[in-house]
């Protein structure tokens, strides 16, 4: 669940878009943001648990401030979704170049301290963290060109950013105990 909370800022300006003016959608994001990463602060979560969510306080500053000053810009109006779906994706590749998986911070909050350094979970964490950097750079590249090409093909704009959601939850939640498996099969190989 701690994944799914992270994009609740995120989740809540794409819903708005397109209900309410730009502005506003921005703004609520920005403030949900906001207040996730202070309710966590004060909750004792750790910086390294909350990538996504600073990078969302980040993102949306920016967007919010675009929003009121050009709210009928092409980035803006046209293009936000998939800025923001770029923006997670350079979050989620920097995660990876810089050696720290935005979500071994989250995966720390869920696992006995002693497996914290087990390269095992390290590699787990990076696995998981490069198929969310994978949807969300497809996501991003794949709305922009939607918008592009079909500008008027909403339907499959959300249907992409739903797969590029839903997907990668699901495989963060299956994939450690598969590479658990795995691993003490080949563990079992070697000791025969």
């Amino acid at each position: 669940m701690g994944y799914i909370r992270s994009f609740v800022p995120w989740i809540a300006v794409a819903v708005l878009t397109g209900t309410v003016d730009i502005r506003w959608a921005a703004l609520a994001g920005l403030v949900l943001a906001v207040g996730l990463v202070m309710v966590q602060r004060r909750a004792g979560r750790g910086w390294d648990a909350q990538v996504i969510e600073v990078s969302a306080v980040v993102y949306l500053a920016g967007f919010t401030v675009a929003a009121v000053l050009a709210p009928h810009s092409a980035a803006v109006a046209h293009y936000g979704s998939a800025l923001s779906s770029l923006w997670l994706a350079a979050t989620a590749w920097g995660s990876l170049a810089v050696g720290r998986p935005f979500t071994l911070g989250i995966a720390r909050t869920q696992v006995p301290e002693q497996l914290w350094r087990s390269p095992l979970f390290l590699q787990v964490n990076r696995t998981i963290t490069a198929v969310w950097a994978v949807a969300f750079t497809l996501s991003g590249a794949g709305a922009a060109l939607l918008r592009h090409y079909r500008p008027d093909d909403s339907s499959s704009r959300t249907l992409l950013t739903i797969a590029a959601f839903v997907i990668p939850v699901m495989f963060t939640m299956r994939y450690p105990e598969i590479a658990r498996t795995r691993h003490a099969a080949a563990r079992g190989a070697v000791a025969e």
